[in-house]
């Protein structure tokens, strides 16, 4: 069993940033692809950004392309999300989630672990 644990959300201007961490117990992360999604209320899951536990590729959603940064420490068991030049439709509820498997992948129902999620609230 993995736990994971999101923190670093909270209420930020457009144009501001955050940095979302996900620390994992458990188990190792180290061979697990990790997975940042978000769901806004009244939406389906998204996937945001994806890091695989093999080559340490990424993969981002077009809509963050160029202002989130995810990452991982294997060291410390953490994931992070940093997220630039945010915007209101950033706002949402953010999970981390794992997947025992190399490649990364946009589906949630493809991801074994999800945090409990943290808000993220972007103000015009």
């Amino acid at each position: 069993q993995v736990q994971l644990v999101e923190s670093g959300g909270g209420l930020v201007q457009a144009g501001g940033s955050l940095s979302l961490s996900c620390a994992a117990s458990g188990r190792t992360l180290s061979t697990y692809t990790m997975g940042w999604f978000r769901q806004a209320p009244g939406k389906e899951r998204e996937f945001v950004a994806g890091i695989s536990w093999y080559d340490h590729s990424t993969y981002y959603t077009d809509s963050v392309k160029g202002r989130f940064t995810i990452s991982r420490d294997n060291a410390k068991n953490t994931v992070y999300l940093q997220m630039n030049s945010l915007k209101p439709e950033d706002t949402a509820v953010y999970y981390c989630a794992a997947r025992a498997a190399a490649t990364i992948l946009t589906t949630p129902g493809r991801y074994d672990y999800w945090g409990q999620g943290t808000q993220v609230t972007v103000s015009s």
